[in-house]
This record gives structure tokens, sequence and C-alpha cells, in this order.
């Protein structure tokens, strides 16, 4: 309501966001008696933790530079004429990181799973190395192309070319 307050007071000058920001859903807000301006009703709203889990559109520097200092808060801003969200800020992305580590196994739950491992021989030693089995391979593939058909010579007879060959037994 601060906002739609604020854009009425600055006039026809900004009739059309007026109109935008009338179509969305409006949300009370603490001071719908004496309205402040709209920067500081969006930052009351998003002060306790962001309960209500709002995105900020705003295309003023210095809210968009108050709102990256709190965890948690999207971004919205135009860029031409394209809505753009932005990237999560630093604080944001260090209280995922604070959120994901407390959510792993603690560290003394982590030192008891290791020294059971160790009990039941599960961890592999470092100078314990299996090796590899060979497997048997086929024959080179090379080898099992067709051979090429010589090319005749006219005053010759293919049978006088001809020469018996052995063939080669495989050892298994």
């Amino acid at each position: 309501r601060c906002v739609i307050k604020e854009l009425e007071s600055l006039g026809k000058a900004l009739y059309g966001a007026k109109l935008i920001a009338q179509r969305f859903q409006v949300r009370s807000c603490s001071h719908h008696k004496n309205p402040v301006s709209g920067s500081t009703c969006l930052l009351s709203m998003i002060e306790d933790g962001n309960p209500h889990h709002f995105f900020i559109a705003t295309q003023d520097q210095e809210l968009s530079n108050k709102v990256k200092r709190k965890p948690g808060i999207p971004l919205l801003f135009i860029i031409q004429n394209t809505m753009v969200l932005d990237k999560p800020s630093p604080k944001s992305l260090a209280f995922v990181q604070k959120l994901q580590t407390n959510q792993l196994v603690p560290e003394y739950q982590k030192q008891s799973i290791v020294e059971l491992k160790e009990k039941e021989g599960l961890i592999k030693q470092e100078g314990e190395k299996r090796r590899k089995r060979k497997r048997a391979g086929g024959p080179n593939p090379l080898s099992c192309l067709k051979k090429k058909k010589k090319k005749t010579q006219e005053g010759q007879e293919p049978s006088a070319e001809k020469k018996k060959r052995r063939k080669r037994k495989r050892n298994r």
C-alpha cells in the first residue's frame, strides 16, 4: 500500500507504474495509517528473515544494495523489456552453505563411522592394492579383414599366381 501511495504522490510521470503495481496482490503493511516511502516499507516487510518468501522487484540501486545484504531474498529488476532474476548475493550463498553443513552428519559421528569401518575392515589400506585380472582378448581386428584380390595381368593365367597357403592353428 505504501508503494502505491508513493506512486500516486509522484503524479502522472509514473502513472503506468502505478497501474502495473495495482494489478498485483496488495499486501497490507504495518504502517497503512501513516504511509512511509516504498523502499522503507519493502525493507520492513522482509526484516525478520523474509517469513512470507517475498521477491523484491526494484530499479533502485540503493534498495537493491540493502536487499543484497540480507540473506535469502530474491531480487528482480528490468533490463530493456526483460525481467531478470539477479544471481544470489554472497550473503545468501554463505547462509545456504551454513545451513547445509549444519544439516549433515555432525563431526563426532563422522569419526565414529570411520572407526567402525576400520574395525570391520571395510576401509582399504593404502599399501594394499588389488591386481587387475588380464582377460582373454579376441583376435586382432586388423587380422580379421578379408584379403584384397589382386588384379590379374592380361597375359597370365589366374591359376599360375595362386600359391598354397598354410593355415595357422591358434593356441588357446
